[in-house]
């Protein structure tokens, strides 16, 4: 007797898997990646080390990458004109928006993988350095969907549209129009709008975006490719509503980062010295490059109550602790580039005189001895060496500089505490007379 075995046919595999795993989408989001990546590479001074950098970074990148899927998006569309398959694909069982969803969905897919995996790798970048603050991500599933919704956009254009030059086209118009200036009344609307720095949007405003940038894309996919187009307005009424709220709200979807309203501080020393929440474990780094300042200080009378870093300036009997922002100057990957330069601005700003309209050359001698001792600048001896060179005016204020710089160097401890205690006791005075002499 003999038994028949029937072999089981193999299933096929899905479209979308097919489409996914070769051709074109994972060119696309290769691309994406590259992009992004060459960006944030090339300003990694500029983010590594912040959060809040990190994450304004990554959103702007929207202004190049955005135009790049629609593009992307746009040449996948036009694939089956190109290769001149689309009477044979007339033919197919599949309904046309099955069809196009097969095609657009992987490049989609592709591209938001990308941009995710760039997320991920900047992360990791940060948070190496980072300073304090929290990872930001609510800005990226509005960013994420803004980029997939500009994929199917995209391919539906180059559906419509039978030219080779549609793709390239689409990405140059695209990047104009999300460069266009500031305060144009379609900024809110606008997914790859720059950042607001120090702020963060409220809690709806990404939901609020990806209503808006997918439900125009699928309203348009559906009204090209549906079978019953009217179901086209339940997506584009959801879109216009998200829109409409968007564009009424303007702004006010951004609110100040709390952190921004708050100080670290080191009160070991005098004055004492506070750094914005953002960057909180900074302090010890600024604590140790204000070392030499606040030890020439000790006990002296007079002085602001601390160096403060507020975003709308010091209040009053405090003093300006030198910007660390923007990055990649002065603070880079989370390091003071030069703690000397940092001390010196410090200690500059523990004058308050910048409110005189005009000083006197004795004043100025005074204040310019007083800021040489407690933090000379790094680049006083070329200053000098230029002064030496200069005109006799030139010469005669440099003697008389070096003069004061020197009687003030020579005083005993003890009578230099007491001078200086007078000379930051008016330190915000403009009239000579309350300016104690050298």
């Amino acid at each position: 007797m003999t038994t028949t075995v029937t072999a089981t046919p193999k299933a096929a595999p899905h479209p979308l898997r097919a489409e996914a795993l070769r051709g074109f989408p994972p060119l696309a989001g290769a691309a994406v990646i590259v992009l992004i990546a060459v960006l944030m590479i090339a300003t990694a001074r500029e983010w590594q080390g912040s959060w809040a950098e990190t994450a304004d970074q990554l959103h702007d990148s929207l202004l190049i990458t955005l135009p790049v899927a629609a593009a992307a998006g746009c040449w996948h569309g036009g694939r089956e004109r190109r290769r001149r398959t689309e009477e044979l694909w007339s033919t197919a069982v599949r309904p046309p928006l099955t069809r196009l969803l097969a095609h657009a969905v992987p490049v989609a897919l592709w591209v938001a993988a990308g941009h995710l995996l760039v997320i991920a790798g900047a992360a990791v970048a940060t948070w190496w350095y980072a300073l304090g603050d929290h990872p930001h991500l609510i800005l990226v599933p509005g960013d994420t969907a803004a980029l997939m919704a500009a994929v199917l956009l995209g391919h539906v254009v180059g559906r419509i549209v039978p030219s080779l030059l549609a793709a390239p086209l689409l990405g140059v118009a695209g990047f104009a129009g999300l460069a266009l200036p500031e305060g144009n009344g379609v900024q809110p609307l606008d997914p790859a709008s720059f950042a607001v720095k120090g702020s963060w949007p409220v809690w709806w405003q990404p939901l609020a975006m990806i209503a808006w940038t997918l439900g125009l894309a699928l309203a348009l996919t559906l009204a090209y490719a549906g079978r019953r187009r009217a179901i086209a307005l339940l997506p584009l009424a959801a879109a216009l509503t998200a829109g409409a709220l968007l564009a009424q709200v303007g702004d006010a979807t951004w609110r100040p980062d709390p952190l921004l309203r708050r100080q670290v501080c080191d009160t070991s020393t005098t004055p004492a010295i506070c750094v914005n929440a953002q960057y909180g474990r900074l302090l010890p780094q600024v604590t140790t490059a204000l070392s030499g300042v606040t030890g020439k200080l000790r006990g002296v009378q007079g002085l602001p109550t601390r160096w403060a870093d507020r975003e709308n300036g010091p209040r009053s009997g405090e003093a300006q602790l030198p910007i660390l922002t923007p990055f990649g100057w002065s603070l880079v990957r989370g390091r003071l580039t030069r703690p000397d330069r940092y001390a010196w601005e410090a200690a500059a700003a523990l004058s308050d005189r910048g409110q005189c309209k005009r000083l006197s050359e004795r004043v100025s001698l005074v204040d310019g001895a007083v800021l040489t001792y407690l933090a000379p600048s790094p680049d006083q001896s070329d200053y000098d060496a230029v002064m030496a060179k200069g005109s006799a005016t030139d010469r005669a204020h440099l003697r008389a500089s070096q003069a004061a710089r020197a009687k003030l160097a020579g005083m005993d401890e003890q009578r230099r505490r007491t001078w200086l205690s007078a000379y930051f006791t008016a330190r915000a005075a403009c009239d000579d007379k309350a300016v104690p002499s050298l």
